[in-house]
């Protein structure tokens, strides 16, 4: 059996980034909580914890000390809150989230309604929705946008870790609805560039195999679009950890196909090729 790697997958540079400024300020001696977990992994979290970070999703329990942001962003009315409490804030926002965020600022300054297309309970849109001052919408559907109540001047931007096909999917049939009574529709692509190679390099692969792999957190947006993409093509398993490989998975595959999400250790990739090399040789 043939197993191989996607050309692209694995850590960004935003989660490279986001890990080292954590990493350096805990071997300082520094007691850290982060607001929600720093990237979407849970072997990355269990290591941070070894290092004396904490997690925490309540900021009204958290007290002074050493608060960090994730990787993900938070909204401006949340850093304000931080910094009340009397705390130092360890900004590891991803750049890219960044540049999202101030996009959403622009937009909502400027006098658009922003639209953002993605998942409203995620932390990166929870935050994105903030910095457009509060009156964004947030929708995975461009059917189920409420426009009758929206200004003339309408901003279309994206979650960073969604899918470029369906960004335009979700452009295309909002701006149909919207040609009616829209004076001017602007569309900003915030879309990460790094998130869409990983894609793209995950399809070219599943084309090519009789397998996918995927690994990474369950609860990582940009791991599920990569087992979305794949499973258009192929039989695709989204997995947390080798330990979650099924052996009948390869009976009968003689090409198996592994990507990993943004937030996925190399160790976690390794450990999976690692498992399948036996069982792709069990009769």
């Amino acid at each position: 059996m043939k197993v191989e790697k996607a050309r692209e997958l694995g850590f960004c540079f935003g989660v490279r980034r986001a890990l080292k400024i954590i990493e350096s300020s805990a071997r300082r001696g520094q007691g850290i909580t982060t607001l929600g977990p720093i990237v979407h992994n849970k072997t990355v979290v269990a290591r941070l914890r070894g290092l004396g970070v904490g997690v925490s999703d309540d900021l009204d329990k958290l007290q002074g000390g050493v608060i960090a942001v994730a990787s993900h962003g938070v909204s401006p009315a949340v850093l304000e809150q931080m910094q009340a409490k009397g705390a130092e804030v360890i900004d590891t926002t991803c750049p890219i989230v960044r540049s999202a965020q101030k996009a959403a600022r622009r937009l909502a300054n400027a006098g658009f309604g922003v639209i953002i297309f993605g998942e409203a309970s995620h932390p990166e849109v929870r935050g994105l929705l903030g910095w457009a001052g509060g009156q964004a919408i947030a929708s995975m559907n461009a059917d189920d946008v409420p426009i009758e109540n929206l200004p003339a001047r309408i901003g279309i931007m994206a979650q960073t870790t969604q899918s470029r096909a369906e960004f335009t999917t979700f452009v295309n049939r909002l701006t149909q609805r919207l040609l009616p009574r829209a004076r001017e529709i602007r569309v900003e692509n915030t879309l990460c560039q790094e998130t869409q190679k990983r894609q793209l390099a995950a399809e070219e692969l599943a084309g090519a195999s009789d397998l996918m792999i995927v690994v990474g957190g369950h609860n990582s947006a940009n791991t599920r679009r990569l087992a979305e993409v794949c499973q258009h093509i192929v039989e695709t398993h989204h997995i947390e950890n080798a330990g979650e490989i099924d052996a009948g998975w390869l009976k009968g595959k003689k090409a198996v196909g592994i990507t990993a999400g943004a937030s996925t250790p190399d160790e976690a990739i390794e450990q999976v090729i690692e498992k399948i090399g036996p069982l792709s040789d069990a009769p």
